[in-house]
């Protein structure tokens, strides 16, 4: 069955810091852009970062730039989004998504592959 997961979240203190996975299972990500969603409670989901397929483009959302950093390993089959100097407003459900187009930017309608999220929270 074809399927991503996301795992590493959990409760973190401001400024702290997390590493998000999202691992293929039963395709390879070889040929998928990838990118990293979130929502909170009582918002919409957002986008958040996007990696192309062969890993040299690189997108993100104007609130995350310069804290959070996508990477992939298709090697592994995995894709990472580190994420530095948290703050309370990063509390959400993240999710990763694959995408056929392969690029950099994400879309309405991205994702042909999603996993089923792993919760961030940000709190002291």
């Amino acid at each position: 069955q074809l399927q991503l997961v996301e795992s590493g979240g959990g409760l973190v203190q401001p400024g702290g810091s997390l590493r998000l996975s999202c691992a293929a299972s039963g395709f390879t990500l070889d040929y998928y852009a990838i990118g990293w969603f979130r929502q909170a409670p009582g918002k919409e989901r957002e986008g958040v970062s996007c990696i192309s397929s062969s890993g040299g483009s690189t997108n993100y959302a104007g609130s995350v730039k310069g804290r959070f950093i996508i990477s992939r390993d298709n090697a592994k089959n995995t894709v990472y989004l580190q994420m530095n100097s948290l703050k309370p407003e990063d509390t959400a459900v993240y999710y990763c998504a694959a995408d056929r187009r392969r690029g950099s930017s994400w879309y309405e309608g991205y994702g042909d592959y999603w996993g089923q999220g792993t919760q961030v929270t940000v709190s002291s």
